[in-house]
């Protein structure tokens, strides 16, 4: 037995987020001491470790600029703990691990890094920064965790050395996310959708990087051929953006076919309520909301960036990032399938996430790549 401390900024709604939930809550049944240590308190994930092996920590950390007491609790926290090995996820987790080696020299610390092909200047100056400091700092985590091969990358042109970095690719929890058409008709009419409309959804946070902009000059484009198909975005972004996307959606006109559903708790409901579920971003990693829906039986269209193309293979449709027109011309064409074709298709994708993408898979490859520090290819 092991034990391991996951370091993370929060537990919100997120795919990395998801993640080192399910990676945690297995290493925690394969009898490992395994504690979740975030900078904020609460997340709509802290929840699923309640009642787990799992113990979950806060450093209750009081904003952006809370640095000196949050690093001096975060010292006191990793000194208690005495982990055997520190797993951070994302940029900022990962620098304050690193800063922590000094003081914890027992202690190996390994990185997560989830995402590909970010345009960094679509985000402000702290963001750009951390960054560029995070690649200078690469080199002192003992190992790194990709979750694609466009991150693993995506990290080396950037300066990440390659023999340090491991892919595990995000496993999908299968006997969760299963075709559940009774909940999906539940949030088809919470929604207000009809039963002969089709509906495209697209899940994620509102952020600039998941290409929201292309997602609606798509939905419009649609609209102007189809009178019966609807469109949902899933998920909410800081409130200057969101706000940007929700006014550019009245500006094309989507208002009476578009549905801002914000964050949802039953996202199983969510997969099923969608005829299609689409991507329409221009950075990814290995992105989870694609495997999820499918593991729902839900066909995708994708934009090819990360591993997406990887991820959906040969059973759905990839058009280029940033074209709406692409985008509009794959959501026809699947439209255009008759009901046999769906139907033999929504079995296709379930299968290629479980033959593919087991948690199983991504519990071995992490317990491997912590403890033993071995490189899994």
């Amino acid at each position: 037995m092991k034990k391991i401390l996951f370091f993370i900024r929060s537990l919100n709604a997120g795919g990395a987020e998801r993640q080192l939930v399910v990676t945690a809550k297995g290493l925690a049944e394969r009898g490992h001491q395994v504690t979740v240590l975030t900078f904020y308190s609460g997340g709509c994930y802290a929840d699923e470790l309640t009642g787990t092996k799992v113990r979950l920590l806060s450093l209750h950390k009081k904003g952006r600029w809370d640095l000196l007491s949050f690093f001096f609790r975060l010292l006191m926290d990793l000194r208690k703990q005495a982990s055997d090995v520190i797993y951070s996820f994302l940029g900022t987790a990962n620098i304050f691990a690193v800063l922590m080696r000094p003081f914890i020299p027992q202690t190996r610390v390994v990185w997560g890094v989830r995402a590909s092909n970010m345009d960094l200047d679509k985000y402000d100056w702290l963001s750009r920064w951390s960054y560029w400091l995070e690649c200078r700092l690469a080199h002192f985590a003992d190992q790194i965790v990709a979750n694609s091969h466009a991150g693993l990358e995506y990290a080396v042109a950037h300066g990440f050395h390659r023999k340090n970095i491991t892919v595990i690719p995000n496993g999908i929890d299968t006997e969760r996310f299963l075709p559940d058409r009774a909940a999906g008709k539940r949030m088809r009419e919470t929604w207000g959708v009809g039963k002969n409309e089709r509906l495209i959804g697209l899940v994620g946070r509102i952020d600039p990087m998941k290409g929201h902009p292309i997602f609606l000059e798509a939905a419009a484009q649609i609209k102007r051929k189809q009178a019966n198909v609807r469109f949902v975005c899933v998920g909410k972004g800081e409130t200057e953006y969101e706000n940007s996307m929700r006014e550019l959606a009245r500006e094309m006109g989507l208002d009476d076919v578009l549905i801002w559903a914000g964050v949802c708790s039953n996202m199983v409901e969510v997969y099923n309520a969608f005829d299609i579920a689409s991507s329409s971003s221009y950075s990814e990693g290995f992105p989870n909301v694609l495997g999820e829906a499918m593991a729902c039986g839900v066909p995708c269209v994708v934009t090819d960036v990360g591993d997406s193309a990887l991820v959906v293979g040969e059973t759905c449709l990839v058009v280029p990032a940033k074209d709406s027109k692409a985008l509009s011309a794959a959501w026809n064409e699947m439209l255009s399938l008759g009901v046999t074709e769906f139907r033999d298709l929504s079995s296709t994708v379930r299968e290629r996430i479980i033959n593919g993408f087991s948690i199983n898979s991504l519990i071995e490859g992490t317990e491997q790549v912590l403890l033993e520090g071995s490189i899994k290819c």
